[in-house]
């Protein structure tokens, strides 16, 4: 029999309602049938439904890192309540009768492969840029003609988002010039104007950027802090750094002879949005990977109007931290499933990585889940920073770049964690490592209270001698560094802070 982890069954399904149905079928004794091929690479069953026939369910597994599900239900989601019922039924160590492979599963077996092994031709043929195979002449002229016109149009697009760029430049230009006092209230209302007009010049990314500096600036009006013109002047600045650094990108792109490769941050940073095969094309990737979850978060950004699924993951081969980005706008939450913590280890065969710093984006295609074990925490504590100055010096080389987050995530050795009550009502909260060097460990300012989960921890072993994991930037107020804290790893598991 397979074993399947309940958290692998989660991330398969396509929303929390769609588990909870599942769950309810199989506890409730929905399958009336249940059947598996000798090799296990094949569950079947036979699941009642509100009609008068059963519904036929299949789970095929021949490729365990992405088994295919189909169901007889009239259902559009994929894989479906019935089919997730199925793995829940496997997940209990059900009964199910040993059967032979269906022919019809086994013509749709063939298809697929036929596909996969298409698809892979025409991706080797494309990274040659070897036409000789094609022995057809129409085939050569057609491959030819489109090649051409992508690259027309790309050109020009590159001269719309330079017109973009020059719109931008006169815009800031007149913001230095009369200060962001001038930002009134009823010149907001033109700044937002022009926002939405960026999107027309295919810039996205600094349209962002401008929503962020007038949310900034609406906040002041609205508060009087100093705080948000602090931050307004930053925003200033990175959108200032991204206008020039985008115009001599686009540039160059625009005399380059291979106009369509694009691995650079700066295609993101305008707005970009990059797939797996481009990724892939340009040498972005890794191979066999395995990935463990360091923590988990969900944050809104009110300038982009989207909540955001992250998942830090650090590689257990080579201790690299990444994450991931699962974007859900406002308009269309209940279209976009909600990513969820993963608390299995990932076997990834081909690991996507976009263009970055320290910790750089990641996707994949296919995985399969597998438990963790007591090794690979301490896996990822051998890959723990000693020290502060050390890793200090890596988190300083890193926000140094205006277009970078101004945080760097870490995993770091340390001493001590100390709880410190004051008078006041806020408490300070300090982590010392083993040279007796101290960094001060405070709430994330997107809203999650890790800091104060350290004060409710039931264990007081959690702050001596372990390893941490978090979040370092710079206080421009204090002018100093502070982490916020996302989990502690120990020798046993990972004590996730962030809720």
């Amino acid at each position: 029999m397979k074993k399947i982890d309940e958290g692998w069954i989660a991330a398969l399904a396509p929303n929390a309602n769609a588990v909870s149905n599942a769950k309810k079928i199989s506890l409730q004794g929905g399958f009336i049938k249940r059947m598996r091929a000798g090799d296990d690479s094949l569950y079947l069953g036979e699941c009642k439904g509100s009609g008068k026939s059963a519904y036929t369910v299949s789970a095929d597994f021949i490729d365990e890192s992405a088994p295919v599900f189909r169901c007889s239900c009239p259902s559009r989601q994929l894989p479906c309540k019935h089919s997730i019922a199925l793995l829940f039924e496997i997940n209990s160590g059900r009964e199910f009768e040993i059967t032979e492979i269906p022919e019809d599963i086994i013509q749709k077996r063939q298809k697929l492969e036929t596909r996969r092994k298409k698809k892979e031709a025409t991706s080797d043929n494309e990274q040659k840029g070897d036409m000789s195979e094609v022995s057809d002449l129409a085939d050569v002229k057609e491959k030819t003609s489109k090649k051409t016109v992508s690259k027309a149009a790309r050109t020009k697009k590159i001269k719309k988002q330079l017109e973009g760029l020059e719109l931008i430049r006169k815009l800031m230009n007149s913001l230095m010039q009369n200060g962001l006092g001038s930002m009134g209230s009823v010149s907001l209302k033109d700044y937002k104007s022009l926002s939405k007009q960026l999107g027309d010049y295919y810039l996205p990314g600094p349209a962002i950027l401008f929503n962020r500096l007038i949310l900034e600036i609406e906040n002041f009006h609205r508060d009087s802090d100093v705080i948000h013109y602090t931050n307004a002047v930053e925003v200033l600045k990175r959108l200032r750094s991204l206008e020039k650094k985008s115009e001599e990108y686009l540039k160059e792109m625009l005399e380059n002879d291979d106009i369509r490769k694009d691995n650079d941050i700066l295609y993101e940073a305008l707005g970009g949005v990059w797939k797996l095969e481009q990724l892939n094309t340009l040498g972005l990737k890794k191979e066999n990977v395995r990935l463990i979850q360091l923590s988990f978060e969900v944050v809104f950004d009110e300038a982009r109007r989207e909540f955001i699924d992250i998942g830090y993951w650090m590689d257990l081969e080579r201790g690299d931290i990444s994450f991931t980005a699962n974007y859900r706008p406002v308009k269309a939450l209940k279209y976009v499933k909600q990513e969820d913590s993963c608390f299995s280890v990932l076997d990834i065969s081909v690991l996507s990585c976009y263009p970055g710093g320290i910790n750089k984006r990641i996707r994949w295609d296919s995985v399969k889940f597998n438990e963790p074990v007591n090794e690979d925490f301490k896996t990822v504590k051998s890959f723990a920073y000693k020290d502060f100055d050390t890793a200090m010096k890596s988190v300083k080389n890193e926000i140094k770049n205006i277009l970078s987050e101004n945080e760097c995530a870490v995993c770091i050795h340390f001493d001590e964690i100390l709880l410190l009550k004051r008078a006041d009502s806020e408490n300070t909260v300090l982590l010392k490592d083993y040279s007796g060097k101290y960094i001060e460990l405070k709430d994330s300012k997107k809203g999650a209270n890790s800091v104060l989960s350290l004060y409710m921890l039931p264990d007081r072993t959690f702050l001596h001698d372990q390893v941490i994991f978090g979040k370092v930037s710079y206080d421009k107020s204090s002018r100093r560094m502070y982490m916020v804290p996302c989990s502690i790893i120990t020798d046993q598991g990972i004590l996730r802070l962030e809720y």
